[in-house]
């Protein structure tokens, strides 16, 4: 007898935690996905934050279709010239200032952040990583020894020594970071702590330290990248620049492709001393180019980065005075609604789930759930979210 799909899920595939709901999606468009029972879920994590043009954007589909008909995998990064990497980067520094002007495709978030710790290193000499209690950076070795939450790390010790952990949003923390620090790695809105944002002063502070101890900061972007807070780069809404931008998740449109992305002097350092300073064999892949460069183009063309911070802000000004949410942390599309207590927000995650609406926790605070659907999301989809939203919580009072 054949298996069936959700047979061989539970069976074959190697899962990262228990999934005792999973979902079997047999499409999606726009804010949607649909089951394997014809029922319809609105989709409220848009992937953490991966589909800011939507589920299934026609252009985007046409794009990899076109890309797929040319050629797809030809050889290691870096080694011929094609045409869907070098328009991407192109294109992408066009919105980025001087100092990051040159960019150098990975696969994913993960990648994007091992890159751009081992740049650091290499444009410093220095050992020294400073990163931030609650932030979370990818699974890999490298990332993982960055990630400010030990409960995910204590199994896979021991990891890259020589790494300090801040408070985050903590300026007098600020002069721990010295003249032996290689680099600070840092979300701009820490998103797994529960959209945590930092003030625009505590930021250029943290830029100014870094100046005055000659280190290389890193923003780690990947999901708040490409619109999601309101402007196309998260750094943008802080009046000040990185040294290193990491970026992926949203940047595809869906397809997997990650990028870190700082100057050329900088860059030029990965190409000696030793050869071959960083190398990926499928970076950049030439379809997940393709569909990022169409997606980047819908996002500046539809001006969904201006659009993201009034829709945002609509979610909370429908949502705010429900007697059962606390407090809601807001920037652009990115939203933490906060129920103050563990125990009413996993009731209301399952409550909304049966009411065919897709809400993720946050891996930091287990008191809130996350909103960020596709930035595409429509005013009026919003208003009947919102009141279903509503009509959960009201289920669970």
């Amino acid at each position: 007898m054949q298996l069936t799909n959700r047979q061989l899920f539970y069976q074959y595939l190697a899962l990262p935690s228990e999934v005792p709901f999973a979902l079997e999606v047999v499409k999606a468009i726009g804010i949607y996905l649909y089951d394997d029972n014809g029922n319809e879920y609105i989709d409220l994590v848009s992937g953490v934050s991966v589909s800011n043009v939507g589920h299934s954007h026609p252009e985007i589909l046409a794009a990899v279709k076109k890309q797929i008909d040319q050629y797809m995998h030809l050889m290691v990064y870096g080694k011929y010239i094609l045409s869907p990497q070098v328009q991407l980067a192109g294109e992408m520094v066009q919105y980025l200032p001087e100092n990051l002007n040159s960019v150098y495709f990975v696969n994913s978030g993960s990648e994007a952040v091992e890159g751009a710790l081992k740049l650091a290193k290499r444009i410093t000499g220095r050992t020294e990583i400073v990163a931030f209690k609650n932030a979370y950076h990818g699974s890999t070795h490298g990332a993982l020894s960055v990630l400010g939450n030990e409960e995910l790390k204590y199994a896979f010790r021991p990891l890259l020594p020589d790494i300090r952990f801040l408070n985050f949003s903590k300026q007098a923390d600020l002069e721990q970071i010295t003249d032996k620090t290689a680099c600070v790695l840092i979300e701009p809105v820490q998103a797994e702590a529960g959209i945590l944002i930092p003030s625009i002063n505590y930021l250029q502070a943290l830029r100014k330290r870094c100046n005055q101890t000659d280190c290389v900061l890193i923003f780690d972007e990947v999901q708040m990248g490409f619109g999601r807070t309101g402007k196309l780069f998260a750094f943008e809404n802080f009046g000040m620049v990185p040294d290193i931008l990491c970026l992926a998740k949203a940047m595809g449109g869906g397809m997997p492709i990650g990028a870190f992305v700082s100057s050329h002097d900088n860059m030029n350092l990965l190409t000696h001393n030793p050869d071959l300073g960083h190398i990926t064999t499928f970076g950049g892949h030439p379809v997940s180019s393709a569909a990022a460069l169409t997606s980047l183009r819908i996002i500046i063309r539809e001006h969904l980065p201006q659009k993201a911070n009034a829709k945002g802000k609509l979610f909370v000004q429908l949502l705010e005075k429900h007697p059962l949410i606390k407090t809601i942390r807001q920037i652009g599309l990115m939203l933490a609604v906060d129920l103050g207590e563990a125990s009413i927000a996993d009731k209301l995650i399952l409550q909304l789930f049966e009411n065919k609406i897709i809400v993720d926790r946050f891996l930091f605070n287990n008191t809130a759930f996350r909103i960020a659907p596709p930035l595409t999301i429509t005013n009026e989809e919003i208003r009947l979210i919102s009141k279903q939203i509503i009509f959960s919580l009201n289920q669970i009072m």
